[in-house]
């Protein structure tokens, strides 16, 4: 199969969908790689280290679109890229489409089929190739949300971990999943005094089992989530609903009760935030203030530490495209329902029930098309 690497185009996004190490992968496998030109200089990776690999190194996106049968990215296709696809070609990347008529429309009019990572699951239930991701986003949530608590930044000033003789900054994380328990970890480890609320009982006893004591767990009722956000320094949105909008838990009208100089990181905002005030940021200008709360809402959160966030991401995405190069889309998903769980888009028609209902598109069950 001739397989295609762009480069990302997303503001500030350095991430790329291989390594020259999962080009050799593929090489050895006896496919073709095409990359474009400088697609991993953003992490350290010359053209000379692709060529190294086995891969052909090509000038322009264009030419991988035009020639490519299956197209590996990072981020989800901007216009300029999915308006290139063909309906005899594969996209495998990121998509995240429920909140995203725009570019949902756009890969049903090309006719391509769509494999998104963050739908792919596993035997326990988990999504394997949003999970690297996800623990990366909980622990920069934490890290970011800090720097936006600065009062330079609009923050209200606060030191996350306080002093001694100082109380420490209050954390609340909506969601004890990957990013939530990545975000609890991160927010202990600085001090700082930490409550995480779930609707899952089971998950907080984990929770509680993994970091003991001084962590504080709360079942998500409205009136414990309202409760604990308006005393919060610092709100982390950690809650997904896999491939559809994620609730907006927090409304407008609730700002005015939260403290001012408070600091919301909404790592949701894939899925469409679940703040009712959230609207993607990016990473060259990655906040705003509502009501004197400062919102972080950066949609690619990873693409700032994108060299940890490459080499993570290959190694969870690496079988999966092994599989659809080795053995043709239809066939990998045929011995593999995990993988098949991954199909959003085929031949001009929604294939996941989350982004059908959401945006209103006729469903077809993918399991028809093998």
């Amino acid at each position: 199969m001739l397989i295609g690497v762009p480069k990302e185009i997303k503001n500030h996004e350095y991430r790329v969908g291989m390594t020259p190490s999962s080009v050799r992968e593929m090489v050895h496998h006896g496919h073709e790689v095409l990359v474009e030109t400088y697609a991993g200089n953003g992490i350290g990776f010359s053209d000379a280290d692709y060529e190294a690999a086995g891969a052909k190194v090509v000038g322009t996106a264009a030419e991988i679109f035009d020639r490519a049968e299956m197209i590996i990215k990072v981020k989800e296709p901007q216009k300029i890229e999915y308006e290139q696809l063909s309906e005899d070609q594969l996209l495998f990347t990121y998509l995240h489409l429920a909140p995203d008529a725009e570019q949902t429309a756009g890969l049903v009019k090309s006719g391509a089929t769509c494999i998104a990572y963050e739908t792919i699951t596993d035997a326990h239930g988990g999504l394997p190739l949003l999970a690297p991701m996800s623990e990366v986003a909980g622990r920069m949530s934490i890290q970011v949300g800090a720097n936006a608590m600065q009062k330079a930044n609009g923050g209200s000033g606060i030191l996350l971990g306080g002093v001694p003789g100082v109380q420490p900054g209050r954390v609340v994380v909506i969601g004890g999943g990957v990013v939530g328990t990545s975000a609890v970890r991160m927010a202990m480890g600085l001090g700082a005094d930490v409550t995480v609320l779930d609707k899952s009982l089971a998950r907080l006893a984990y929770l509680d089992d993994i970091f003991g004591s001084r962590l504080k767990t709360q079942y998500a009722t409205v009136d414990a989530t309202e409760e604990l956000v308006y005393g919060a320094d610092l709100v982390v949105g950690a809650v997904l609903v896999p491939g559809a909008a994620a609730p907006k838990l927090i409304r407008k009208e609730q700002l005015s009760s939260m403290k001012k100089g408070s600091v919301i990181v909404d790592v949701a905002i894939d899925q469409g935030g679940c703040f009712e005030t959230s609207r993607a940021t990016t990473h060259q200008d990655p906040t705003y203030i509502v009501d004197d709360v400062v919102h972080y809402c950066v949609a690619n959160m990873p693409g700032a530490v994108a060299r940890t966030s490459t080499f993570a991401l290959n190694h969870a995405t690496l079988p999966f495209a092994l599989a659809l190069a080795d053995k043709g889309w239809k066939k990998a998903c045929a011995d593999d329902a995990h993988l098949m769980a991954g199909l959003n888009v085929h031949n001009g028609r929604v294939t996941y029930k989350a982004v059908a209902d959401d945006l209103g598109y006729d469903y077809l069950d993918p399991t028809t098309l093998i």
